[in-house]
This record gives structure tokens, sequence and C-alpha cells, in this order.
């Protein structure tokens, strides 16, 4: 860690820094980095956020530092800066997004081959010829949820049912759609 740079120090290398001396700012970015980085990191918690927010801060440091009016105030101004970006950072960032394996496998699969295409139009046949064979109740339930995309809520006033019962019948028409096919497949 850095001793503590003197306030003469300081105010003649932000002098020299402001004049567009690169090997002074350089020295102010090497006494105040850790701090700054501490500084984002307590605010974002990603340590590769992190390094890419303070490198953020002393670029914009460096083309504001002719607008710091009082050189003696430099780490101060220096850590508004790197708490606004922080903060900036942390609003805009997009949600992270987690997903499953399996999610990750799927984007690996090849395109559709004629046998895939063939199974796939099959089981769609005995889907459909399930839920023929299904009593009027299980098919409008299972059509309005799965074919028209209706929410539990919505088919809850389709069918003047609560949503419980909703629930329970996509259930039941399931299991018996479930029964149905198995009935239709090849011994």
């Amino acid at each position: 860690m850095n001793e503590p740079l003197p306030l003469e120090c300081l105010l003649i290398l932000v002098d020299q820094a402001k004049l567009g001396n690169r090997t002074a700012f350089d020295q102010l970015i090497e006494r105040f980095q850790a701090r700054i980085h501490r500084i984002v990191m307590q605010r974002l918690r990603n340590s590769a956020e992190a390094d890419e927010v303070t490198q953020e801060v002393f670029l914009r440091a460096f083309r504001k530092l002719p607008q710091l009016q009082e050189p003696e105030r430099f780490s101060g101004w220096l850590t508004r800066i790197a708490v606004r970006l922080s903060i900036n950072r942390a609003i805009r960032k997009p949600a992270e997004c987690y997903l499953e394996s399996e999610t990750m496998e799927t984007f690996g699969v090849a395109a559709e081959t004629p046998l895939s295409s063939m199974i796939r139009q099959e089981n769609l046949e005995q889907v459909r010829a399930g839920l023929d064979q299904l009593a009027p109740l299980d098919r409008e339930t299972l059509w309005a949820f799965y074919f028209e995309g209706s929410s539990l809520k919505e088919m809850s006033e389709q069918f003047a049912s609560p949503i419980g019962t909703i629930k329970r019948r996509l259930h039941t028409a399931r299991g018996r759609l479930r029964d149905v096919i198995a009935g239709l497949q090849p011994a």
C-alpha cells in the first residue's frame, strides 16, 4: 500500500497532469488506483466490472482534469467520479441471466434432419388423435392452455371456474391424454 502523498507533492503532480504531463498522471493513477478500485468494488461487487469502471474513472479524470479548479481537492473529486460511474454502471447494467445447462446444450443442436422431422410429425399426429379421444372438457382445457396460450386466469373466466379447478383439470386432462397416447403406441 502506498504511503500518503504529501499535499505539496499531490499539488505538483495534479498541476503537471493538468498541463498534459502523462508521467505525472501515471503517478496519480499509481497512488489512487487501489483506493478507487475498492470504492467501485463496494458498489458493484464484481471484480471484472470494477476493473472496467476503475479504468473509466481514470480516463474521465484525465479528460476532465483541466476543469479541476482546486488541485488540493483531487482525491475527493476522483472519489466522486468513481461513485458516480459505479452507480451509473449498477443502474444501467442488464440483469444477469443464468441459464440451465440443458438450455446451453440446445445452442449446439444441429438443424432438423428428415428422421427427426418424421418423428416429430408422428408425435403431433398421436397428440391430435389422443385429443380427439378425450372428453370435450378435457380437450377444450388442453387446447386453450397449450394451443391458444390462454393463461390460467383467462381460462378461469372462459370456463367460469376457479383457477384451482383449472389447474386440477389441466393435470387430469394431461394424465388422460398420456394414457390415451400410450394406448395408441404399438406393443
